[in-house]
C-alpha cells in the first residue's frame, strides 16, 4: 500500500525555510506551525504535544523540525507496539541533520534518505541490518508482506552474526541488496503465495498477488469462510491483496467486516454470472480463478496486485461539523476525515475555514442557500467511489447540512446513492461554545430555536418560543436577525418578556472561536435588537439562571442543575 502523506511540524519561524524545502519533495504535505511563533504555516496549531500525538495516532508520517529529544518525550506514552507505528523523523532547523526515530518497519529509513538527498546531507541511519545489507528485510516494499516479525528478527540477527542465505522465489528488490548469498546456506528467504509453516531458519515473504472474489449471500462469518477457502487451496492469507464483490453488494456489512478482519481493501466491480467471472472480468491477467465453496473464488496473479487498479472502492460521504471555528475546538475525527477526503463541499466561508487542503483535494464552494444542490452533488461524487466531505460550521445536525443530506437521500431512488457509506461527525455547536465561554447558562434544560423563517412560518416560531418560555427553559437563538429580517428579533423579545423578568441574564457571543470574538453578559431589560447581528449567538436564561463576578473582571453565568419547586 502507498505511504501516507507526511506532516511537517515546526516550532519556530527559523524552521520554515527548511520545511518548505522538504515540502518540495512531498507537495501534498502540509506544514504545521505553532500559532504564536510561526507565520506562513499551512496549518497553525496551539499545542505541540497534542498535535504530534494526534498525527501519530492517525498513522501519519511525522517530519519534526526540532530536537530529537522533544519528539521522543512527546510520543513516549504512545510507544506500545513496535510493529505498528508511522515513520517519525527529527530534522535540524537548518536541514543539516536528518534523524529517523521511529517506524523502522514503516519505511522511516527510506523517508530519511529521501529527505537527506533533497537537503544535500547524509541521513543518520543506525539500523544495523539496513546499513549492512542495503535493505530492511523486515519491511518489504509495497506489494509484499512479511510472514512472522518475531522469527524475522532472529533471522536478521543470524545474518548479522555471519551466516549466509539463499533466496527462493522471485523478489526483484532483493537482487539489489547486499546479502551474503550461498545456495547451500542453512538460512533461506522464501518468496511465494503458498501457505507454509513458519520455521526459524526461513524468512517468509508473501507477494500480495491473490484476489478473493466473494458474494455476500449465505455467509454468517465471511472472514472465517475466506480463511478456510484459502487454507483448502493452500494459499497464504498474507498474500491476499484485496477482496472483490459485486457493486450491488456495496452496502453489505459482512463484506466490510470481512475486509477489516483480514486487513485488506474491499473493491467492487459490475456484477457477473459468478464470482469466478467477477474476478476474471476485473483483472484479466489473473490465472483462472479457483471456485472454493459457495460464493468464493480465489485467483492468483504472477506478480503483486495493485488494489487501486481493481474495480473501485465504496464511496464515502461524511457530513462534518467544524465547531465554532478555532482549530483546537475541532474534534479529531473531523480532522482525520478532512485529511482523507478527495472532495470538500460547502459554503465557501466554511470550506476555507476547514483548510488548507492538499493539491490533490478538490474544493466545491457554493452559496449558503444552495444546500439541497450541494447535498445532491455530494452523493453524485461519492457514488463514483470518491471520499467526500460536506462541511458545516458548529454541529452538522444543528440547523446545518446533516438534515439536508438525509433529505436528499430520502428523496432519491438511485441505488448508487443508497450504497454510499454515510456518516455524520459531530462538532461543537455555536450555542455550546458560547455557553462554555460564559460558564454554564445552558446547565439545565434548554431550547434551541432558529429565528429564521426561510424554511418555516413565523407563526410556528412564535408558538414554539411562547411554549418554551412558558416551560421556563433557557433559550439559545440561532439566526437572530438579518437585513431581510430586521423586525423578528424585536418581536421574539416581546414574547420572552411576557414570561421573564428584566433582570434575566442574557449572553451575547459574537464569532466565538474565531478571530475577533466578543462575549457580553447583559440583562433582558438591557437587550435591544441593535446589539445583535447574524453572527451573534443569543442565550437567554431561565428564571433560575444566576450571575456572579469573575476574578479579573466579567461575570460567570450559570443555570443550576436543581430546580426550585413552585
Amino acid at each position: 500500500m502507498a505511504r501516507s502523506t507526511p506532516a511537517i511540524v515546526i516550532l519556530g519561524q527559523g524552521s520554515l525555510a527548511t520545511a518548505r524545502r522538504i515540502q518540495q519533495l512531498y507537495p501534498d504535505a502540509l506544514i504545521h506551525g505553532l500559532a504564536e511563533r510561526v507565520e506562513g504555516a499551512d496549518r497553525p496549531y496551539q499545542d505541540f504535544g497534542a498535535t504530534l500525538r494526534q498525527l501519530y495516532q492517525q498513522d501519519t508520517p511525522i517530519i519534526a523540525l526540532c530536537a530529537a529529544g522533544i519528539v521522543i518525550r512527546t510520543l513516549a506514552p504512545l510507544l506500545l507496539e513496535k510493529g505498528a507505528e508511522p515513520p517519525v523523523l527529527a530534522v535540524a532547523e537548518d536541514g543539516s541533520a536528518v534523524v529517523p526515530l521511529l517506524g523502522g518497519l514503516g519505511g522511516v529509513n527510506v523517508l530519511a534518505r529521501e529527505i537527506a538527498a533533497g537537503l544535500g546531507v547524509a541521513a543518520a541511519i543506525t539500523t544495523s541490518g539496513e546499513l549492512r545489507f542495503g535493505t530492511c528485510l523486515l519491511n518489504p516494499p509495497s506489494g509484499y508482506a512479511l510472514g512472522d516479525l518475531e522469527l524475522g528478527k532472529r533471522f536478521v540477527s543470524d545474518l548479522l552474526g555471519g551466516e549466509s542465505v539463499r533466496i527462493e522465489g522471485a523478489a526483484p528488490w532483493l537482487a539489489e541488496a547486499r546479502l551474503p548469498e550461498d545456495q547451500q546456506a542453512r538460512l533461506s528467504i522464501h518468496v511465494g503465495s503458498a501457505e507454509r509453516e513458519p520455521a526459524a531458519n526461513e524468512l517468509l515473504i508473501y507477494p500480495r498477488c491473490v484476489l478473493v472474489a466473494c458474494s455476500s449471500q449465505g455467509h454468517e462469518d465471511l472472514a472465517l469462510q475466506i480463511r478456510q477457502a484459502l487454507h483448502q487451496a493452500r494459499i497464504a492469507v498474507q498474500s491476499v491483496a484485496c477482496l472483490l464483490a459485486a457493486d450491488s453488494d456495496m452496502a453489505c456489512p459482512s463484506l466490510r467486516e470481512a475486509a477489516l478482519e483480514l486487513g485488506v481493501p474491499l473493491r467492487f466491480a459490475p456484477a457477473a454470472e459468478s464470482v469466478s467471472a467477477l474476478a476474471q472480468n476485473a483483472v484479466p491477467q489473473l490465472l483462472p480463478p479457483l471456485a472454493v465453496g459457495a460464493g468464493i473464488a480465489i485467483a492468483v496473479a504472477n506478480q503483486p496486485l495493485d488494489p487501486e487498479q481493481i474495480g473501485r472502492p465504496r464511496g464515502r460521504l461524511a457530513v462534518i461539523g467544524l465547531g465554532p471555528g478555532a482549530a483546537e475546538l475541532m474534534v479529531p475525527a473531523v480532522k482525520a476525515e478532512l485529511a482523507r477526503a478527495n472532495d470538500i463541499l460547502g459554503y465557501e466561508t466554511y470550506v476555507r475555514m476547514a483548510g488548507p487542503f492538499r493539491a490533490d483535494q478538490v474544493m466545491h464552494c457554493t452559496d449558503n442557500r444552495e444546500e439541497m444542490q450541494r447535498a445532491r452533488h455530494a452523493f453524485e461524487l461519492a457514488a463514483q467511489g470518491r471520499s467526500v466531505v460536506v462541511v458545516s460550521s458548529g454541529d452538522p445536525g444543528v440547523f446545518a447540512m446533516a438534515a439536508a443530506v438525509l433529505e436528499a437521500l430520502h428523496e432519491s431512488a438511485d441505488p448508487a446513492w443508497h450504497n454510499v457509506e454515510l456518516e455524520m461527525l459531530p462538532g461543537v455547536s455555536a450555542s455550546l461554545a458560547t455557553a462554555a465561554q460564559a460558564g454554564a447558562p445552558l446547565g439545565h434544560d434548554f431550547c434551541v430555536l432558529s429565528l429564521s423563517d426561510n424554511l418555516k412560518p413565523w407563526a410556528i416560531i412564535e408558538k414554539r418560543l411562547d411554549l418554551a418560555c412558558e416551560a421556563d427553559l433557557a433559550l439559545a437563538f440561532y439566526n437572530p436577525i438579518s437585513r431581510s429580517r430586521p423586525w423578528q428579533l424585536g418581536r421574539a423579545l416581546e414574547i420572552v418578556r411576557e414570561h421573564r423578568t428584566p433582570q434575566t441574564p442574557v449572553v451575547l457571543g459574537r464569532d466565538i472561536g474565531r478571530p475577533g470574538q466578543t462575549l457580553r453578559v447583559i440583562t433582558l431589560g438591557e437587550l435591544t435588537p441593535e446589539q445583535v447581528d447574524m453572527r451573534t449567538m443569543v442565550l437567554v436564561g431561565s428564571s433560575m439562571t444566576c450571575t456572579f463576578p469573575k476574578a479579573g473582571g466579567g461575570e460567570w453565568v450559570y443555570t443550576p442543575r436543581w430546580y426550585k419547586s413552585s
